[in-house]
């Protein structure tokens, strides 16, 4: 494929000098690359449990930071053996999304990770813009790559079939996924078996990852991930958090590189499950976890939701969540600590505070009354039988516009105007 970047990449090599190297770091310096983390995770503890899922198939998997990095080390080997460096990933939280995370860096290689929720035409432009060598795709979303793999036949697919509990010592018997772990390590030996000490060559600033947005206004963008940027912000997240255990994981949090730098247990899940999270929390001993605020808010409203004999800490991020869910959750003892990332949805006041907005119109003018969406939002949240709310201007002949409240509950509207009249303010 030649697309704009592989084009600015060759007019950028004609202006630089004919003959560059890149200076070797003393020995004793230490690169500063969330990869590292694995490798010293699996000598210094290498019987910990490093990972649990539970497969389609309903059987419970368990790894430990020994297995985690032989099978991370092997797929690293995989892709340097075949010269794959733009990878591909198109899978839900489970180990087949975890493990490439470290074998592909390790590898030299660049994480392009695609929203399986996305339709098929963005997952192609992400996986053409970025210009991948490879795709490892799970079994359920490989349907997905139809309108990339039309045009780019020769892309090779590493496909995770999901239900599959094996590991890469199963030999002939297991998937794809371990089939390439199980050829990275064979390449490995081959070479002299040199396990970690030809991996993680990459220096600080060099590319690490490539997250793409979900295109809610345009086509989805790439941001950048340093080597150097991924490791601070998952020491950062292990400072705020008080990270020392397992916990959920969430790629664009880095989170996966945290979660290991202190040797803690990854649970993947495949999909949101409320009954089956809870059961985790119980039985589990989850202290974190990380969710939006439409997932934390169907959480509490499960049948299954109780107050918890611990204290779990959730990042909440994403879209501005309401005061009362804060609430609801702190009642279960889901301590939550709000990390806001849309940082083109702000106004940032002359006083030095900041105003989270989450729509174009914030204030609808009805009359010579202006309404705060949000503050309606917050409000009526707070009525026992409604989950949600969101508010909008509609036209008005009379007042211009006013506000219209879609809410996902089930009450009859007279009673709503009865409760709002006498609501507190938000």
């Amino acid at each position: 494929m030649s697309g704009p970047p592989s084009r600015i990449r060759s007019i950028v090599g004609h202006l630089r000098p004919q003959t560059q190297c890149q200076p070797q770091p003393p020995p004793h310096i230490h690169h500063l690359s969330p990869t590292f983390f694995l490798e010293r995770a699996a000598a210094v503890e290498s019987n910990a449990d490093a990972i649990f899922h539970i497969t389609t198939n309903g059987v419970a998997v368990r790894r430990s930071y020994q297995s985690f990095a032989d099978r991370a080390r092997g797929l690293a080997y995989y892709f340097k053996k075949y010269n794959l460096t733009p990878i591909g990933i198109l899978a839900p939280n489970t180990p087949a999304f975890l493990e490439p995370v470290y074998g592909i860096v390790a590898g030299g290689g660049v994480i392009v990770p695609a929203n399986y929720r996305l339709q098929e035409d963005d997952i192609a432009y992400i996986f053409e813009f970025a210009e991948v060598d490879c795709i490892i795709v799970d079994k359920e979303f490989e349907n997905l790559l139809g309108a990339f793999t039309r045009k780019h036949p020769q892309v090779p697919l590493i496909v995770d079939l999901a239900s599959r509990d094996t590991d890469a010592t199963d030999g002939p018997t297991c998937e794809p996924f371990n089939q390439a772990i199980l050829e990275g390590l064979a390449y490995d030996t081959e070479q002299g078996s040199y396990a970690w000490a030809t991996l993680q060559s990459n220096t600080e600033d060099g590319m690490l990852a490539i997250p793409f947005t979900s295109g809610t206004t345009s086509r989805p963008k790439g941001v950048v991930y340093t080597h150097r940027g991924a490791y601070l912000a998952a020491v950062g997240n292990i400072i705020e958090s008080g990270l020392n255990h397992g916990r959920f994981h969430a790629m664009g949090w880095t989170f996966p590189w945290s979660v290991v730098a202190v040797r803690g247990l990854n649970v993947c899940l495949r999909k949101i499950d409320y009954p089956l999270i809870w059961k985790l929390l119980k039985e589990e001993g989850i202290t974190h976890f990380n969710a939006a605020p439409t997932v934390n808010t169907l959480l509490v409203a499960a049948k299954e939701a109780i107050k918890l004999p611990h204290l779990v800490q959730v990042t909440v991020t994403a879209s501005p969540p309401e005061g009362h869910l804060f609430e609801q959750m702190a009642n279960l003892n889901l301590m939550p600590v709000h990390v806001y990332g849309m940082t083109d949805l702000a106004v940032w006041h002359p006083g030095g505070s900041a105003q989270i907005l989450d729509r174009a119109k914030d204030i609808i003018i009805s009359g010579g009354e202006n309404i705060s969406s949000v503050a309606l939002e917050s409000m009526l949240v707070q009525h026992p039988d409604i989950l949600e709310a969101g508010v909008v201007p509609i036209p008005d002949y009379y007042w211009g516009e006013r506000s219209k409240a879609y809410i996902t509950g089930k009450i009859k509207k007279t009673d709503l105007w009865n409760w709002a009249k006498k609501a507190p303010k938000a």
